[in-house]
């Protein structure tokens, strides 16, 4: 039975972690869980699964997580009392916790890449939810990987396909993973994208996009932030510099493919000319169960595709004029050293102000460019944890100054009033 720690147990991945653990009790237990501000779920996750130990990332709710423990009924008690930690210091014990065989990162944004790191320093086995832990410190990351012999298996269902097609090659050598060095006999990777809310809109239909329309995904549910990144295809921009470190190809090797179905997740060309997919259902849950069972694979009951029923794949390259984050991600991709670092914390704040009001969609590319062009001159090409934690910061602070001052457009309510 493997030991799973769950970090972002609240949270999209990680209650969808805990349910592929219910689904298989005789696979897997959880002794570690993390979650933010959600206490009713976190304490109904507590008596489900009775972790070992549980850490809350603001500690000052620590003493209502307890009372709410100990107000429970005697016969609604966890079977066991967790320890409870709490703060970035508790977060990282979680993380590293002795007993727990895979750490699955489900914390969003730079907040994970801290207990990230701890669990690789701890020499856990990782399934990598959290794009930022190798986006902004993949300098900083690979090198940890090396040393701890830590295996980080990627749970985003793009880079999960193009790890599971690759099982299926002769070159398919598990220890290279986010070494930073090619995969031998790859040629290049194909990454899938839906293209988002506005995949049917014309570039030039941009100017009436509201906060309503860019978080309205015509696929399927998420966040809100995620949401947004699918309609800027910053999403994919970002994806495009992980499987760069995940998988060692350089950014020319690297394509965007806009397909609308979200059928195939990503694919992969080899050295004779072959491709690769992986197929399925859009559902997190099957890369997920991946990474916590690899290298088996578990019989599931969940529904199973049925090519008929979808009918049609089709497939169309991105238009830049209406994508214009994508190409700035390849930008700073290339660049390297702590520009990605900026690029994500810049889109994160602009995205932000974005869903707050303070700016229109066209804003968040603007912003993006202008902070990027800002950092170039202070860019570090072999960044330490300090320094991308450093830039991060900078650059949030940096959108911030920007809209304060003004932007060229403004939000559609305001144009309204």
């Amino acid at each position: 039975m493997k030991a799973i720690s769950v970090l972002g147990s609240t949270g999209s991945i990680g209650t969808q972690t805990l349910e592929i653990v219910q689904d298989f009790p005789d696979q897997f237990r959880v002794v570690a869980l993390t979650a933010g501000r959600n206490l009713p779920l976190l304490v109904e996750q507590i008596q489900r699964h009775s972790p070992e130990v549980v850490a809350l990332a603001d500690d000052s709710l620590l003493k209502g997580l307890e009372e709410r423990l100990n107000s429970l009924p005697a016969d609604q008690q966890p079977q066991r009392q967790p320890e409870l930690v709490g703060g970035p210091g508790g977060l990282n014990v979680a993380a590293s916790w002795d007993t727990a065989d895979l750490v699955v990162t489900g914390i969003v944004g730079c907040a994970g890449l801290l207990p990230t790191l701890a669990a690789i320093r701890a020499g856990k086995d990782l399934a990598l939810a959290n794009k930022e832990t190798l986006i902004a410190a993949g300098p900083v990351v690979l090198p940890e990987l090396k040393k701890s012999g830590s295996r980080l298996l990627p749970a985003d269902s793009e880079h999960s396909a193009i790890f599971q097609c690759l099982q299926g090659t002769p070159w398919a050598d598990n220890a290279r993973l986010s070494t930073g060095v090619p995969t031998p006999g790859l040629r290049r990777i194909q990454l899938t994208a839906s293209g988002g809310a506005f995949r049917d809109w014309a570039a030039a239909d941009l100017e009436k996009a509201s906060v309503a329309d860019a978080t309205s995904h015509p696929n399927w549910s998420m966040g809100r932030k995620i949401t947004v990144d699918s309609a800027s295809l910053m999403n994919k921009g970002l994806e495009v510099i992980e499987a760069h470190y995940l998988f060692g190809l350089d950014y020319d090797h690297i394509e965007i493919v806009i397909h609308p179905q979200s059928i195939i997740h990503s694919m992969i060309e080899l050295a004779d000319s072959s491709v690769l997919a992986q197929l399925g259902w859009p559902d997190m849950k099957l890369p997920i169960l991946y990474c916590m069972s690899w290298p088996s694979r578990l019989e599931t009951p969940w529904r199973r595709l049925n090519l008929t029923e979808v009918g049609q794949l089709t497939f169309n390259e991105p238009d830049p004029a209406k994508y214009p984050c994508m190409q700035l991600a390849y930008a700073a991709g290339r660049a390297g050293g702590t520009m990605p670092a900026v690029l994500n914390a810049a889109n994160e704040e602009a995205v932000a102000q974005f869903l707050e009001e303070r700016i229109h969609f066209l804003d968040i590319p603007d912003l993006i460019e202008t902070v990027c062009e800002r950092h170039q001159s202070d860019r570090t090409d072999q960044p330490q944890l300090d320094d991308v934690l450093a830039v991060d910061q900078w650059a949030r602070i940096a959108v911030r100054e920007q809209v304060d001052r003004g932007t060229r457009r403004l939000p559609l309510t305001a144009m309204a009033a």
